[in-house]
C-alpha cells in the first residue's frame, strides 16, 4: 500500500528532554526536540547538544527549548540567573545564538515557520511547523506563564499549523507526572482542537512519554468534551532493539484522519503576556481527570477509525456544513470554517529522560526516540527540477 497521490511518507524522528544526554538516532527525514536539551542551560551544556545535533544525519532538525534551558529565556535570565549561576554567570545572548546562528538547525521561539524538504533522495514534502518552549509555571524555571493566561499564549498558533511542537504537553494527553496526576495545560487542549495539527510533539513531563491519537468531535463543535475517541500507543519497541514506531502513513494501515487544510491564517502568530510569577496561584489546572473522559474507551493499537468508533455521538444526525457553521460564533467558526477534513491528531510525548528530573537518587533510565511515519503533500513537482542555467 502507498501514500494517497500527492503525499509522501515523511519519517519524523522526535525527542525531548534529553537533559544533556546525546542518544543514538535512528534515521529519518526530520528530527524534533521539544525542549530542555540541558539541565540548566549553561553555555558548555548547549554546545555539547548543539554539537551533537548539527552531526545528526537529518534534512531539517527543528529544536525548541524548555523550562531548564534558562539562560535562552533571555528576560528570565537576566533577572534570576544568579539563582542558577552564581560562580560563572553565563552569557545569554550567546547561548541564544549558538542555536540561532547554526546552518543546520530551525530554532524556533514561539513562532511558525514553513519546512520544505528539497533533497531529491529524500520525500521532497512541505510542512506548516509551530514550535513554543512555554510550560505552565512550576517552580523557579524559564518559560513559563501563570496558567490563567494561557488561553493569550496559545491564541499565536496559526490555524494552518500541520505539525505543532510545544515543550509543554496538553492537559490530560500524554501528561502524566511523577505523581501520576494529569499536569499538562487546559488552555493548549483547546488550542489542539482548534488547530487540530496531524502531529503535536511535546515533552516536559517524563512520565507521560508515549502516543495518544485523538479523533475531535468536529461535528459537535459545542460539546464539552473535545474528542470522539482516544487511542493509546502500545510502544513496539519495548524490551527489544526493535524502534518505538508510530505509523500515521497509508502504508502502515491506519493513516492519520487528517487531510491539511491550509486555510489562511485566521490569528497572528505572535503574542505578548505576563510572564507567570514564580509562586503557584489559585488559578491553576485540577490535576483530576474530568468525569467524562472515559480511559476505558480507548483501543490498543492504533486502530482505523471503522474499528474504534463508538456506537453513538451526540447528536442523530451530522449536520452540513453550513449548518454546523451557522450556528457558531468567532473563533470557532473560524476554526472550522473549510476544516472540517482535520479530524484527528496524533500527540507524541517523547520524552528521553524516564524518570522526573526530582527526587531520583537511583540509576537514570532512558527511553528510546519516538519515530513517526506521517503523509504529508509534496511540493509542486515544477518546483522541485531546476533548470540548468544558460551558459
Amino acid at each position: 500500500m502507498t501514500s494517497a497521490p500527492g503525499l509522501r511518507r515523511t519519517r519524523f524522528v522526535c525527542i525531548s528532554d534529553t537533559h544533556n544526554q546525546t542518544p543514538k538516532l535512528p534515521k529519518g527525514d526530520v528530527l524534533i526536540h521539544a525542549g530542555d536539551l540541558t539541565n540548566q542551560g549553561s553555555i558548555s551544556e548547549l554546545r555539547k547538544t548543539v554539537t551533537w545535533l548539527e552531526k545528526a544525519d537529518f534534512e531539517a532538525k527543528i529544536v525548541v527549548a524548555g523550562n531548564h534551558d534558562v539562560t535562552l529565556d533571555e528576560p528570565f535570565y537576566h533577572q534570576h540567573g544568579a539563582s542558577f549561576h552564581n560562580q560563572l554567570p553565563q552569557d545569554s545572548g550567546a547561548c541564544i545564538q549558538l542555536l540561532k546562528s547554526s546552518a543546520t538547525i530551525t530554532y524556533l521561539q514561539h513562532e511558525a515557520r514553513t519546512i520544505q524538504l528539497t533533497d531529491p533522495a529524500g520525500p521532497c514534502t512541505r510542512f506548516n511547523v509551530f514550535g513554543s518552549p512555554y510550560s505552565p509555571e512550576c517552580g523557579l524555571w524559564g518559560f513559563q506563564y501563570n496558567r490563567r493566561d494561557g488561553h493569550r499564549v496559545w491564541d499565536a498558533i496559526p490555524l494552518d499549523t500541520d505539525v505543532l511542537i510545544t515543550h509543554a504537553p496538553p492537559q490530560f494527553n500524554c501528561d502524566t507526572n511523577s505523581k501520576g496526576l494529569a499536569d499538562g495545560c487546559g488552555a493548549l487542549r483547546e488550542a489542539l482542537m482548534r488547530i487540530r495539527p496531524s502531529l503535536h510533539v511535546c515533552g516536559h513531563r517524563h512520565e507521560g512519554r508515549g502516543s495518544e491519537r485523538i479523533r475531535w468531535k468536529i461535528d459537535v463543535p459545542m460539546a464539552a468534551v473535545m474528542e470522539e475517541r482516544t487511542d493509546i500507543w502500545t510502544d513496539p519497541g519495548t524490551g527489544n532493539n526493535k524502534q518505538s514506531l508510530v505509523d500515521l502513513s497509508v502504508r502502515g494501515g491506519s493513516p492519520i484522519d487528517n487531510d491539511l487544510d491550509h486555510t489562511s491564517t485566521v490569528v497572528s502568530n505572535s503574542v505578548s503576556f505576563t510572564p507567570a510569577t514564580v509562586h503557584q496561584t489559585a488559578s491553576s489546572q485540577p490535576d483530576v481527570m474530568p468525569p467524562a473522559f472515559h480511559r476505558e474507551s480507548v483501543c490498543r493499537p492504533f486502530q482505523p477509525p471503522s474499528a474504534a468508533r463508538p456506537a453513538a455521538i451526540a447528536t442523530d444526525q451530522t449536520p452540513g456544513d453550513e449548518q454546523l457553521i451557522s450556528r457558531l460564533g468567532g473563533r470557532r467558526a473560524a476554526a472550522l470554517c473549510g476544516r472540517l477534513g482535520r479530524r484527528e491528531t496524533c500527540i507524541v510525548n517523547a520524552a528521553v529522560m524516564a524518570k522526573s528530573y526530582y527526587g531520583n537518587s537511583g540509576p537514570k533510565r532512558f527511553n528510546k526516540p519516538i519515530v513517526v511515519d506521517l503523509d504529508l503533500p509534496a511540493w509542486p513537482v515544477e518546483a522541485q527540477v531546476a533548470p540548468a542555467p544558460r551558459v
